[in-house]
């Protein structure tokens, strides 16, 4: 595995900062939208309690890699079919969000309390890879949610500590294809359990079929206004628009953010391409983004600083036209990258930050 002294640095400041601050809580969230014309939009939030430091990277084919094992011996060995683009974090050169050349995307998310990973013997070393890298695995060598259903069985993932945190990180994963087929993978009591998820929505805790069942508390929930309803001789009459709401979850829990985000989502007006879907997505993300303060430990760490969950980036990945587009905490400006314009056959993995300061525009008559 190639990783750069920048890698490096990055991957051991940031590592530091989290072993004292981070929170066991996370909460993104992720949605996946289909325009008119066929384009499919994978788009999330990812929130953590200290800037993760994420940039985007962009893995070429022919790139060699070596997955990861508990007891350090060598893991999977592959070399990438298919480039890559997306967002990596902590300095490594992996990426937690993005997608493949052929219009594959894939996401990580948090699930704590709920994985665990599957049992090791050393003789599995040659089919094994740690979390944090099935992800890319993913990416690069495969075009299909269903390549990935039929090959993922040959993977052995253990518990291996991430030494960039200092922990195993308990995740799972979205994964979606050009055609907007879309499955979760979960580590659940030692198995991997692919589900399909026809809805494309994907938040944390507990499990996804959890997730799935708990929709069936909100089935009166919609869009259109309610009419009006005569109760005992008293006329019952809305408000306002967007009574056909009423008892939508707001809370920043997993469950919560799950029906919320099926509720935007199927409610959605039709767009026509991928660039007006991709601009449609940022909107209902804006209903989950989490300023800092408003998700909380109710402790402080041994510095005395507020432990708290925050949108640190949103990104959305346009699977047919081949963008990624983000912005940030501190930029909500989207910017783009278009993996058409990358040298797919480069050497080494390229990387372009994702930071910078807000610009206030200035307008005058």
């Amino acid at each position: 595995m190639r990783i750069s002294g920048k890698f490096g640095r990055i991957g051991m400041v940031i590592g530091f900062v989290l072993l004292i601050a981070v929170s066991p809580v996370n909460a993104c969230t992720g949605i996946t939208l289909k325009a008119e014309d066929g384009s499919v939009v994978h788009a999330r939030t990812l929130e953590f309690a200290v800037d993760l430091g994420s940039n985007v990277i962009v893995v070429p084919r022919g790139y060699t890699r070596q997955g990861t094992t508990p007891d350090g011996k060598n893991g999977i060995k592959w070399v990438s079919k298919y480039a890559s683009i997306g967002a990596n974090g902590s300095g490594v050169p992996w990426i937690f969000d993005g997608f493949n050349e052929k219009g594959l995307s894939m996401g990580l998310f948090y699930h704590p309390t709920t994985a665990k990973y599957m049992p090791y013997k050393k003789s599995d070393a040659k089919n094994t890879l740690a979390v944090w890298e099935l992800g890319s695995y993913i990416l690069e060598n495969f075009a299909s949610t269903r390549e990935v259903k039929e090959n993922l069985h040959k993977l052995v993932v253990p518990s291996v500590v991430f030494q960039q945190w200092g922990f195993v990180p308990p995740v799972h994963f979205i994964v979606i294809d050009a055609n907007g087929e879309s499955i979760i993978i979960e580590f659940l009591d030692g198995k991997m359990r692919i589900f399909d998820n026809p809805l494309g929505v994907i938040t944390n805790s507990p499990s996804f079929d959890w997730h799935m069942t708990n929709l069936r508390n909100y089935p009166n929930l919609g869009a259109t206004q309610p009419k009006t309803r005569k109760v005992g001789g008293v006329e019952l009459k809305p408000f306002g628009m967007g009574a056909g709401m009423v008892g939508l979850p707001g809370d920043f829990t997993p469950p919560s953010r799950f029906v919320r985000a099926v509720a935007f989502c199927v409610s959605r007006v039709p767009t026509s391409d991928g660039k007006e879907t991709v601009l449609q997505a940022f909107h209902i993300l804006n209903n989950f983004d989490i300023p800092k303060g408003s998700a909380r430990e109710a402790h402080k760490d041994e510095h005395g600083n507020i432990v708290a969950d925050f949108t640190t980036w949103t990104s959305a990945s346009d699977l047919k036209a081949r963008k990624f587009y983000f912005r940030t905490y501190d930029n909500s400006r989207i910017r783009m990258v278009d993996l058409n314009k990358m040298d797919l056959n480069a050497k080494e993995i390229v990387t372009i930050p994702m930071g910078g300061k807000e610009i206030i525009q200035e307008l005058r008559p």
